[in-house]
């Protein structure tokens, strides 16, 4: 098990504002990291009700499950590496492995045999070292959308917000109420189920 104080700051950025930044930040040649999230809840939403998230993350071959909680300062993450065959049982209905994360999936009350596979989103992802954090930039696809953000990911959140905002202001972008992708995808898929 791993865990990490996750202080990041993000906005939602216009096609136009996501190539600027890219131009900028990143040569042509540069990697795009693709990763794809697979997310997780129970049908009553319990996850989401204390504000939380459980992932599995696939990047590079590997399959990381992630319990996002939030803390005072950010996002407490725990991650948990899986072997691929125990990822795919999760995918496919088995429910959370044993370990960590289903521990503290259990000291939240959750019923961890509810747990299922809501949907997944796929992101293109580019990173650069900024000021004193990582600035990456994200174009993800989930159910029909397709969207832009920049993050920012630092150790000091008062330093971190300071230079994040700088960079927005130097580019023009006006600053956004921005969710969490997870969030985002919750409400597009709310939003279907409701037509």
């Amino acid at each position: 098990m791993s865990q990490e104080l996750e202080i990041e700051f993000k906005n939602l950025l216009t096609k136009n504002e996501y190539l600027r930044l890219k131009s900028s930040f990143y040569p042509e040649d540069g990697q795009i990291i693709s990763q794809e999230n697979h997310y997780f809840d129970t049908p009553l939403f319990q996850l989401k009700e204390q504000g939380c998230a459980l992932r599995i993350r696939v990047k590079d071959g590997s399959y990381q499950l992630t319990l996002k909680q939030p803390v005072e300062e950010g996002i407490l993450e725990t991650h948990q590496s899986l072997h691929t065959f125990i990822a795919k049982d999760m995918m496919m209905g088995g429910g959370p492995p044993e370990g960590e994360v289903y521990e503290l999936l259990e000291i939240m009350n959750i019923p961890v045999r509810d747990v299922v596979l809501f949907g997944s989103l796929k992101t293109n992802r580019i990173e650069t070292h900024y000021e004193n954090g990582l600035l990456v930039l994200d174009q993800s696809f989930y159910l029909d959308e397709e969207d832009y953000e920049v993050e920012y990911e630092v150790t000091d959140r008062d330093e971190g917000e300071k230079a994040f905002i700088k960079l927005l202001s130097t580019y023009n972008i006006p600053v956004r109420e921005t969710d969490s992708k997870i969030k985002r995808f919750y409400k597009e898929k709310i939003r279907q189920l409701k037509l």
